[in-house]
């Protein structure tokens, strides 16, 4: 028997670094949320493998160090995984993590006991899990899940290049950052939006003195229409929000004219739980 799996993109609404362990991790206050879009996971019985297609799967290496046979070993499983890669590659909205996650998930739906140390496989992965809108602290192992979100439209958009966040990171020139802001209710759209223009990303500037064209892509998105516009995680996916599907769905069509990835989607569901 086949199951699968989605893998949503997680979009980091607001990210501050709030400092540096000795050991070199960065401690971030972070709300964090899953978008519709993603990559779709899907694992048969079988000895443990992987095969990648999709859009974005060439820029893939399916070998032993990928995140979907690192999670599957973890686990003590063993399945035949295909991964359908929907989302760009290294663009800052946890793709290798969802993808790792939803190999728990089906892994767990198929009878197996997920361990604990989850965080080894990458600090995203214990929130992917869930994939439900959370505030993340720490190294990004303290979570707090968060009633849902009003609905969103969003747009994705990346120029079509791929970020090192170790190499974001050693860009920042100030690690000691304010945690966010007390976190109201967020009863409705434009409660989120006064408070997210109280937030920043701390990875933004860094990633925009190596990726300029990251400018270019918000600018492109409050210029179609966005209500807020932001850069996710260490880039260089950026995210905007819009008041309805048709203004979001117009703008996704115009960013696409500059040869970028760009797409119309909303908030996930959350994945079932047996």
């Amino acid at each position: 028997m086949e199951l699968s799996e989605h893998a949503p993109a997680k979009l980091n609404l607001a990210l501050h670094v709030t400092g540096q362990r000795g050991d070199g991790y960065h401690l971030v206050d972070s709300l964090v949320c899953f978008t519709a879009i993603g990559d779709v996971v899907h694992l048969s019985p079988g000895p443990l493998s992987l095969a990648i297609a999709g859009p974005f799967g060439a820029g893939l290496d399916p070998g032993d160090d990928n995140l979907c046979l690192c999670a599957a070993r973890l686990a003590g499983g063993q399945a035949a995984i295909r991964l359908t890669k929907n989302l760009p590659v290294a663009s800052g909205i946890g793709g290798g993590s969802a993808d790792a996650a939803a190999v728990l998930r089906g892994l767990r739906r198929m009878g197996h006991v997920l361990p604990g140390g989850l965080e080894r496989l990458g600090a995203d992965v214990p929130v992917c899990l869930a994939s439900q809108p959370a505030r993340m602290q720490g190294v990004g192992e303290q979570l707090t899940p968060l009633p849902p979100l009003p609905p969103l439209h969003l747009v994705l958009a990346n120029p079509g290049l791929s970020l090192s966040t170790p190499q974001v990171f050693t860009q920042m020139e100030n690690r000691q950052n304010p945690p966010l802001p007390p976190l109201p209710d967020f009863h409705d759209l434009a409660t989120l939006i006064r408070w997210l223009r109280g937030t920043g990303n701390h990875l933004e500037a860094p990633a925009l003195r190596l990726a300029p064209v990251i400018g270019e892509v918000i600018l492109a998105l409050r210029g179609t229409g966005a209500a807020f516009a932001r850069m996710s995680g260490s880039g260089a996916t950026c995210f905007g929000i819009f008041e309805d599907a048709a203004r979001a769905a117009h703008a996704a069509k115009r960013l696409r004219q500059h040869g970028w990835w760009a797409v119309h989607t909303e908030l996930a569901q959350p994945p079932a739980t047996g």
